[in-house]
């Protein structure tokens, strides 16, 4: 080869590099700032908080404590399968930026959990809420526990539940419809206010994966 022709080679290469850079860097979902994250709606603890140890069941009947958050981002909804709204929409939600993740980081797709914590346990037993859950995606884990265990998570997420009666004799349930976040060490670390937007859930779990893997 020729100089001329090496040098050419050189830069066309050069220039493949370049690109292939810029087209990353303008593709790519950006890592957002604490101050961008509060604009969106969602706030990070000062400091990662430890989960003390609880006992509940998945959708799938297998234990499930604290030790299971371990080595995933869980995105953590609290309701219940008779929800007329707001449940339904907030996993839905969590579904659409599931996609959205896969699109953009498929490389970290995988350390995404999607998860539903019943705050009903009367009605919602495990064929239920295993139907309810999946329906939405199949990776989504539903967990379940008599009310006293159920609180043992609740409280210590800054969750509240409790009952309504409604007029028919049935009830309701009222309860936080924060997403809460708990880190692949099982720590509680924020939680995304409503109203949930699956690009703010997808951008929160990008940027918490690229800060902290």
């Amino acid at each position: 080869m020729t100089p001329v022709r090496l040098t050419i080679g050189l830069c066309f290469a050069f220039i493949a590099i370049v690109l292939g850079m810029f087209v990353h860097s303008v593709t790519r979902t950006p890592v957002l700032t604490d101050e961008q994250l509060r604009q969106q709606g969602v706030f990070l603890l000062p400091r990662p908080r430890e989960i003390a140890p609880f006992e509940l069941a998945t959708h799938t009947g297998e234990p499930f404590t604290v030790t299971d958050f371990e080595g995933q981002w869980s995105f953590i909804f609290f309701g219940f399968t008779n929800c007329p709204d707001i449940c339904p929409t907030s996993m839905s939600v969590l579904a659409q930026a599931e996609r959205l993740i896969r699109e953009r980081a498929p490389d970290a797709a995988d350390d995404f959990q999607g998860m539903l914590v019943s705050v009903d346990p009367e009605r919602d037993d495990q064929e239920t809420l295993a139907k309810y859950v999946t329906a939405f995606s199949p990776a989504f884990v539903g967990v379940r526990g008599d009310r006293a265990a159920t609180a043992e998570l609740t409280t210590q997420l800054n969750v509240a539940f409790a009952k309504v009666p409604s007029d028919d004799g049935s009830y309701q349930v009222d309860h936080t419809a924060n997403i809460v976040i708990v880190n692949p060490r099982g720590h509680y670390v924020g939680f995304a206010k409503m109203p949930h937007q699956a690009d703010t859930i997808a951008d929160t779990f990008i940027t918490l994966h690229e800060r902290w893997g």
